[in-house]
Parts: structure tokens; sequence; C-alpha cells
């Protein structure tokens, strides 16, 4: 239902007055507001509080896997809330919904990732692989691992010791004083994570975290291989290796888990966006048996962490739901071959713009740089990504731009997309292209 105008122009005040986003321009809310007011979501639609409908390009914020309006999920939602909407967890306490989870993640996840600890997102699951990967060392005996070692162009969250793991420099640098120990090597170098250990020492690293495809960074997808090698060396030098499937979880990448597309298990993984589509917040850590069976065999008192809403009630019946609608409906097969038809526009548009350089997409993730030169690579002088995104909500899209040292736009529909809902989004991506093109050359 449309609101009158007085009332977009009263919303549009007090967002201005009162609401501090994240990962916003400050001055251009305060200049102009909010670019959105959304009021409905349905399927790969989002609608404003003008009537204004556009397609979810990114999933919102690469987490909504089963699109909006999803009623089951609201059913169950209201029916555990009806019953018992939070209980604790801590001092042993527990609920039906937490356990009933933990065990279906166990089933689901690679290898022998088997025991799972609850958190409220991405950045407190990243937090808190840091910290049980450093417990795990004091309990070893070994206090002085306590390095973590992450990449370049890697994105861990906002939380002070993801931030301090986060390998995109602008996010550490937005505050005056990071968490020490933490190491940062370049992309997808084997012999950049080698020199890091050599250089400071393997008796001092205690993991190494990485993103299966970095998403923030700009959809970098990592050589073959790589992965492969990157658990050798953790092998070699008893490094935890931990992977960040906060993005790529829960069949983004077109296999259930991102790191399952390389054939290896990490020591333990982080979750949170897709488990439950942003219909909840929830996020976790798996830990493998064997490391898990090392914690119970070596503390002999509390765990001291632990957050309020770790197992809540009501986002874990939530998950369940969201977790059967992606096996009922058989979306991680969809997100591969809907990824292949992505990667398929993107190649064609490559083709047939000057601007477009490198395209790359696994399952449906994917990333288009923007240049001023395909033969070179050169960028432009001033990122041409954030008017494309521009270009294209106005067209009906939402896309996402990256320029932190590269300029790329960035895509995560959901994974209910078709193949008609996708040719829409690269006719609209293709007239956004034409349309800054015959403005920039």
């Amino acid at each position: 239902m449309l609101k009158e105008v007085p009332v977009v122009q009263e919303l549009n005040e007090l967002d201005k007055k009162h609401f501090i986003h994240p990962t916003s321009s400050i001055s251009q809310q305060q200049e102009n507001g909010p670019s959105f007011i959304f009021t409905e979501g349905k399927g790969i639609y989002l609608t404003d509080i003008t009537g204004k409908k556009v397609i979810d390009g990114m999933s919102s914020l690469w987490n909504v896997n089963i699109g909006h309006g999803r009623e089951e999920l609201a059913k169950v939602a209201q029916e555990q809330m009806s019953k018992l909407a939070f209980s604790s967890c801590f001092s042993t306490f527990s609920n039906e919904p937490a356990i009933r989870l933990a065990t279906k993640l166990a089933s689901i996840a690679p290898g022998d990732l088997n025991s799972v600890f609850f958190t409220s997102g991405g950045s407190e699951s990243n937090d808190t692989v840091i910290k049980l990967a450093r417990h795990y060392w004091i309990l070893k005996g070994q206090s002085n691992r306590q390095k973590i070692i992450s990449r370049s162009k890697s994105y861990h969250g906002v939380a002070m010791g993801a931030t301090s793991a986060t390998g995109l420099k602008p996010f550490r640098d937005f505050t005056n004083s990071i968490a020490p120990d933490f190491y940062h090597v370049e992309g997808s170098s084997i012999e950049a994570l080698l020199e890091v250990i050599e250089q400071e020492g393997p008796e001092t690293i205690a993991a190494f975290i990485t993103e299966p495809i970095q998403g923030a960074g700009g959809v970098n997808i990592a050589p073959s291989g790589y992965f492969q090698e990157v658990r050798k060396i953790c092998d070699q030098y008893c490094i935890l290796m931990i992977t960040d499937e906060v993005i790529t979880g829960f069949g983004r990448t077109g296999k259930l888990f991102g790191i399952e597309h390389y054939g290896v298990t990490p020591d333990m993984m982080c979750f949170a966006k897709g488990v439950t589509s942003g219909y909840s917040q929830l996020g976790g850590v798996i830990i493998s048996e064997k490391v898990y069976k090392d914690f119970i065999n070596l503390s002999n008192g509390t765990l001291l962490h632990g957050y309020t809403y770790s197992g809540h009630p009501t986002a874990c019946s939530v998950a369940l739901k969201n977790i059967e609608i992606i096996e009922r409906e058989n979306l991680v097969e969809n997100s591969r071959l809907m990824g292949e038809e992505m990667l398929k526009g993107f190649k064609y548009l490559q083709e047939k713009h000057e601007i477009v350089g490198d395209v790359r997409a696994l399952g449906l993730i994917g990333g288009m740089q923007i240049v001023k030169d395909k033969k070179t690579g050169e960028g432009f002088e001033i990122p041409i990504s954030p008017k494309l995104v521009a270009e294209a909500a106005k067209r009906g899209l939402i896309i996402r731009p990256v320029t932190f040292d590269q300029d790329t736009l960035v895509f995560a529909p959901p994974l209910i997309i078709n193949k008609e809902e996708m040719e829409t989004m690269m006719d609209i991506l293709d007239e956004s292209l034409t349309a800054v093109e015959q403005e920039i050359l």
C-alpha cells in the first residue's frame, strides 16, 4: 500500500535525524535521506514506500537465500514465540530447537565438523572462532600460539577481532587501535602464506582464516589447488584452518558450503546469513570432532564465552525451517544452474561493453570488473561502479559496488531466481552499462 507524500517526507526527515545507518555515507544520508524505504518483499523483489519495485540482486546482504515473503518462516517463528520465545543456554540450560539445529548442521557440514557454538551473526561468529582457536592452544599447553593469519581483500566482520582479521584496510583504518597479533597475506599466494609462517615462527600461529570465495572484497575466486595447499600447510605446521562461510554457506555457491568445491575440510567453520535467510539473527561456529574432543578432555572449568542470544529458540526454529525449504526446493542445484546462466550473461555483456573487464561467478555469487582499458586492465581514475549501481537502481535492480582497490560490481540474487528473472536482471544491467558508457566514453 502506497504511503501519502507527507508520510514519506516525515519518514525521510526522521531517518535523517535519528537513524545512523551501517556501512553508509553519513553526508549522503543527511543530504538526500534514505535511498529506499522498503515496505514489502516477495520472491526476488522488494517494494519501497513509493510503490517502486526492484529486483534484489544482492539478496539484501548476501543472505536472503530463499527469497522474501516466505510465510512458512513467519509461521514457525510465531509458533515458537507462542511456546518459548527465548531462554538462556548458559549454565548448560538448553532448548529443543537449538539441539535439533545443532544436530542438523552437524549432519550437513563437511567432513567431521560436528559440534556447534551459536552466535547472533557473522561478526560474532568470526570473533568467536578467533577466541576459540586461541583458547584451544592454551588448553594444549601452547599459549604462545596466538597469531591469526588472514588474506588481503578478505572481510570477516566489524567486531574488534573480526575487524582486525579483515584484510580490507579501510575497515581497519576506521578505528585507531586494532587488536594485536593479526597478519594479512597477499591474495591467494601460497608463497606469501609460507613466508609469514616462517617469519613469525609456526609455533606462534594459532590459525589461518579464509573465505572460500571473498565476498565484500570483490568476489575473488581462488585459483585451482589453492585450498588443498592451504590444508597441507596447516597440517604440516599444526595450524588450525578456519573457513568463513558467512556469505558462501547454505547454497550460495552451488554447493551447500563453499569449501566443498575444493574437497578439503577445515578445523572450524563459521556461518550466519543464509542459515535463516535473514528472517532471524543467527550465526555460529562448527568445530571438528577432533578439536572438540580436545576441548572436552582438556577443559576443567567454565567456557567463558557466550552471547545472550546463543542458541536462541526462535532463531533456531526459523533456521531449521529455512534449511528444510532449501533442501525441499532443491535450491542448491538451482543456485548452480542459475549461476551458470548468470556467468553466461556476464560474458555476453563483457563482449558487448567496452568497460566490462574480468567477470567471474560460482553459483549465485558473481563479480564484474569495470575497466577503462580491457587489454591492460587499467581502471578509471574515479571508480565507475557506484554510477552503474545508481543507474541499475533507477531501472529496478539493486546491486553493489566494490571500490577498495578494484572497481567491481558484485551480485548475489536469491537462490530461487529463475531463468526469466535472470534475463530481466541482465537486461537492466545491459541498459545501465550502455547509459554510463554514453556518458563517459
